[in-house]
């Protein structure tokens, strides 16, 4: 079992920034990948980013690459998703999400536990 809690999401203003954590706790943490998706009003839930166990390799969906960065601290047990340069289309509420078979996934159905999300709203 993996439990996962985000924070760090609030109301930003168009260009500028925010970091959101993600803790987790039970199974050791660098024993499995993450994952950050969001969901906009309306919309499907959207892949965007990921990280290995050791954070030697990241991927990123074009939408955000270049602006966002994923990171990870396996003595924390916490991932990091750094937001720069926001968009009032970034506007969503934010989850990550844990992958025990060390993917590096893009799809929801590659993670096997997701936290409860943080809503991240930004303003024109």
């Amino acid at each position: 079992q993996v439990q996962l809690v985000e924070s760090g999401g609030g109301l930003v203003q168009a260009g500028g920034s925010l970091r959101l954590s993600c803790a987790a706790s039970g199974r050791t943490f660098s024993s499995y990948a993450m994952g950050w998706f969001r969901q906009a009003p309306g919309k499907e839930r959207e892949f965007v980013a990921a990280i290995s166990w050791s954070g030697g390799r990241k991927y990123y969906a074009d939408s955000v690459k270049g602006r966002f960065t994923i990171s990870r601290d396996n003595t924390k047990n916490t991932v990091y998703l750094q937001m720069n340069s926001l968009k009032p289309e970034d506007t969503a509420v934010y989850y990550c999400a844990a992958d025990l078979s060390l993917r590096l996934g893009v799809r929801e159905d590659e993670y096997d536990y997701w936290g409860q999300g943080t809503q991240v709203t930004v303003s024109s």
